[in-house]
């Protein structure tokens, strides 16, 4: 991708399932998304991770790994014509990964991995850098100087905010930190509208929690606060999904809140 991988001006969305699934899944997911991305001013990128690598649970699911992960990404990328991101979670699995995905992200628990941020950058793909839970919003700058040490010229970067830890099994967010992150990173910085309702280890069998129904005034806080982009995980079947189901927006409630957040944030900027 290009640098209007992350646009500026334009309200832009990463979407899609936790994990990879089956490609019946994918394509209804991607499908959907590609006919909302014609509404969405900054258009969408498609996300799925091919290994959920940080799960609380050992037997809790992680997704069909890095070459059958890519494999099914790649076959939603010619399918809908839409961008991807994938997460990569070690320094090794960046090459490949950049051979698929447009994107590349760095999960929260990993923002500090200087060997991984730096792998990623030295693909010259885009690279999204999710803030740690118990980051304040300038502790990012650290992060994104590793990966444009090494990342080609103009490179694009953003980061995002995903909720800050406040007692034990639950996340706050902070509204300031978007313009904080901004200006502290010089990058775009994104609102995880749906990492951030997530509650660690208060789910059934300790597997995470979330409060799905703060998705819908979160996001539309953030777009007023000056959020540059927007990131939500989106599944027909939250109750059944593989990962992260609690605190992922029903696929039939997203393009309401999508246009509703799209509306917020030019209204914002008028």
């Amino acid at each position: 991708m290009s640098a209007t991988s992350f646009p500026a001006g334009k309200l832009f969305l990463i979407a899609g399932p936790c994990v990879v699934e089956d490609d019946a899944l994918m394509f209804r997911v991607g499908d959907h998304l590609a006919r909302l991305a014609e509404r969405v001013p900054g258009g969408i990128i498609f996300k799925a991770s091919f290994d959920k690598a940080n799960r609380s649970n050992v037997g809790a699911a992680r997704g069909p790994g890095l070459q059958e992960g890519l494999a099914a990404l790649d076959r939603v990328r010619t399918r809908t014509g839409l961008p991807v991101l994938t997460d990569v979670h070690l320094p090794e699995q960046c090459a490949a990964a950049a051979q698929v995905a447009d994107v590349l992200q760095i999960p929260a628990f990993l923002c500090r991995q200087t060997d991984l941020l730096e792998a990623a950058g030295a693909t010259g793909k885009p690279v999204n850098v999710k803030k740690g839970q118990w980051m304040h919003p300038e502790g990012m700058i650290g992060a994104v100087a590793k990966v444009r040490a090494v990342a080609p010229a103009g490179t694009p970067i953003a980061v995002t905010e995903r909720g800050t830890f406040f007692g034990y099994g639950d996340l706050v967010v902070d509204m300031r930190s978007f313009a904080r992150m901004r200006d502290a990173c010089a990058a775009p910085v994104i609102f995880d509208a749906t990492h951030s309702v997530q509650r660690p280890g208060q789910g059934v069998g300790g597997a995470s929690g979330g409060a799905r129904e703060f998705i819908p005034p979160l996001a539309l806080a953030a777009c007023a606060a000056g959020a540059d982009g927007l990131f939500m995980e989106t599944h027909p079947d939250p109750a059944h999904a593989p990962s992260d189901g609690p605190n992922m927006i029903p696929l039939q409630e997203l393009d309401a809140l999508v246009m509703r957040c799209v509306r917020a944030w030019e209204l914002a900027r008028s």
